[in-house]
């Protein structure tokens, strides 16, 4: 893997980092995740009306793609609802490097070296260490369900958009239509938290599909990479965004503790060297 390669998916990272501190310091979750939702069907409204269609092979994963973000969205809400953010998001993100390589493995051929695994599982072990506080608290079981859902739902449309964005012919136009596509989230959650939206002041308005545009921003250049790199490997390097959201917690937040985390970047850091020198 290129080191352009790897830079474009650490920004990604760092990108996805800060709209989930926009989430995490949100005092309604839900409705923020709806206009987030929202962030990303204004600027792929632009983009589709200007852009050219994408390959027609390539909807049918747009439309999968739309359906997963909707469980995704679903579960991450419940898993908040149930359990800390500090202990629902490593769990959720933990599980996803290995599911998306292995679903690469079985749904698309590409098997990783050994190596690149050896790197997977530092970032993994990095992810859960950030959180080692929190974690050793413990997890109700509800938590743990929706917290292992969400990161199944965030393996499959990883999945789904790396063969999708491929088949597409045009990166723009594939993420156009996918960030159109969560119009379906944003009014879904619009009607259940109607009488909540009427109530919220323009700053939170703002804030939100700000982190919206940051999170478009983010996987359109996670959708740009998965044309050059192996899924697993591209999955593995974007879920250093939870040692970002880690350092962004202790730094802007005063959360944590600075010393394991400054360890579980580093361990995560070796992670991310072993899989950009093996593939």
């Amino acid at each position: 893997m290129t080191p352009f390669v790897v830079a474009i998916i650490l920004s990604a990272a760092l990108l996805h980092a800060v709209w989930n501190a926009i989430v995490k310091t949100a005092a309604d979750r839900t409705t923020t995740l709806g206009l987030v939702a929202l962030g990303h069907v204004i600027p792929g409204a632009v983009m589709v009306a200007y852009l050219p269609l994408p390959e027609l092979e390539s909807l049918g994963y747009v439309a999968l793609s739309t359906l997963i973000h909707f469980g995704y969205f679903y579960m991450l809400g419940q898993a908040y609802r149930h359990g800390d953010l500090s202990v629902v998001y490593p769990i959720a993100r933990g599980v996803v490097p290995a599911l998306v390589a292995l679903w690469a493995m079985v749904f698309a051929g590409e098997f990783l070296p050994l190596q690149a695994w050896f790197g997977i599982g530092l970032i993994g072990l990095g992810i859960q260490l950030s959180s080692w506080q929190a974690l050793k608290s413990g997890v109700g079981s509800t938590a743990l369900r929706y917290a292992l859902g969400t990161g199944v739902c965030i393996s499959l449309y990883s999945l789904v958009d790396g063969l999708g964005v491929r088949l597409s012919g045009n990166t723009l136009s594939y993420w156009a239509w996918g960030a159109f596509g969560h119009l379906f989230i944003a009014a879904f959650i619009g009607l259940r938290r109607r009488q909540v939206l009427a109530q919220i002041p323009a700053r939170s308005w703002l804030i939100g599909i700000l982190g919206g545009f940051v999170s478009m921003t983010a996987y359109g250049l996670v959708l740009f990479a998965k044309n050059f790199a192996p899924l697993g490997a591209v999955s593995a390097l974007r879920e250093t965004s939870v040692i970002f959201a880690a350092l962004i917690g202790f730094v802007f937040l005063r959360e944590g503790n600075w010393m394991r985390r400054l360890g579980a970047a580093v361990v995560m850091a070796l992670g991310v060297a072993m899989i950009g020198l093996s593939v």
